[in-house]
């Protein structure tokens, strides 16, 4: 079976991962059907995909009859309360919430670093899920497997920033609100983050928010760890959340164990993926990586070791992730001869 010949359900149709992976999936004309799902709140609303206009439908169980792949984008719980309708009727299963991360089977992937280390593919055929790893893990994982080209690592350090657009489009809203209301001397909204994020940097979200920033992190190492099958020492690793709506950056620093070439080191990152700025003036930026497909890289001298290097990147979060998916269904697509995945 060919990628165009299969049929695709997204659960999380009305999500910002949901949406991107619908217009992903019919700009390369990837699939032949592609439903959109979601919860009730999202019922009946109009999504644009590619050229169409589709209706978001509700989950049920008849839904997945047919459909070859389903993507799961909503949060961790609702994935958690859904994904076992979209298994028992054959379909792969392909998780970019991390819902599933702790199911009994369950492959924690990156293709664009298995490729890249040479790991044998992990993508089977089976009832387990494929959770797609955290963007974060992809970017610094493809990054540290590059820098390796100039030597033997000897420590990485990387600070992480990530964007509002990561829980979803209530942080988004929450930030623009904050936004607004700093600039007219108004009380600001802390639903979602439980803290001012506009115009600020934080270590940390406040006691009520129901995310943590630390188990983030936590998260973007473990998948690290697990997409490099451990050929890669993991960075020592902070994460703060930055004011920005779209796009991670990172400043990643890399000690080998003999001098650097700057010169070298940044031709050694260039390939599949990365594109490395020259031009001082074409320095990364969280808005020059938004909806593009490449990490985004600019390479400096550490001015105090001559064996140091930054490197600082930016990449779009929700295409790296989405990306990733398709590829994962892509290979599930290659795999399959016909029928339903029992």
């Amino acid at each position: 079976m060919t990628s165009a010949e299969i049929r695709v359900a997204i659960v999380g149709g009305a999500t910002l991962k949901g949406r991107e992976m619908a217009d992903l999936l019919k700009d390369r004309k990837f699939a032949r059907d592609v439903r959109l799902l979601d919860d009730e709140e999202s019922l009946g609303q109009l999504e644009a995909v590619g050229d169409e206009v589709t209706f978001v439908q509700q989950v049920a169980r008849d839904q997945f009859d047919k459909v070859d792949v389903a993507f799961f984008a909503a949060d961790e719980k609702y994935t958690r309360i859904n994904w076992q309708m979209a298994r028992d009727a054959g379909c792969a299963i392909v998780d970019m919430s991390y819902g599933l991360e702790t199911e009994p089977g369950a492959l924690v992937v990156a293709p664009w670093v298995e490729r890249e280390l040479g790991l044998p593919a992990r993508l089977e055929l089976q009832p387990a899920p494929l959770v797609v790893a955290h963007p974060a893990a992809t970017v610094l994982a493809l990054l540290l497997a590059r820098a390796r080209k100039s030597g033997a690592i000897r420590h990485a350090v990387a600070t992480v920033i990530e964007p509002a657009s990561e829980r979803g489009r209530k942080g988004m809203d929450e930030l623009h609100e904050q936004t607004i209301n700093l600039l007219s001397f108004k009380e600001l909204p802390k639903q979602v983050f439980d803290q001012q994020v506009a115009f600020n940097l934080l270590a940390r979200f406040g006691q009520a928010s129901n995310t943590v920033l630390e188990a983030i992190q936590d998260r973007i190492a473990r998948h690290l760890a697990r997409i490099t099958g451990g050929q890669i020492d993991p960075p020592s690793l902070i994460l703060l959340q930055g004011p920005s709506f779209h796009s991670y950056v990172f400043a990643l620093h890399v000690q080998l164990d003999t001098a650097v070439d700057v010169n070298s080191f940044a031709k050694g990152l260039v390939g599949e993926h990365v594109e490395v700025t020259v031009a001082a003036d074409d320095s990364p930026t969280n808005v020059s990586a938004a909806g593009q497909d490449d990490i985004l890289v600019a390479v400096r001298p550490d001015a105090q070791s001559p064996n140091g290097v930054w490197i600082w990147a930016a990449a779009d979060n929700l295409r790296v992730q989405v990306l990733n998916a398709a590829d994962c269904a892509a290979y599930v697509a290659a795999s399959k001869p016909h029928g339903r995945i029992q």
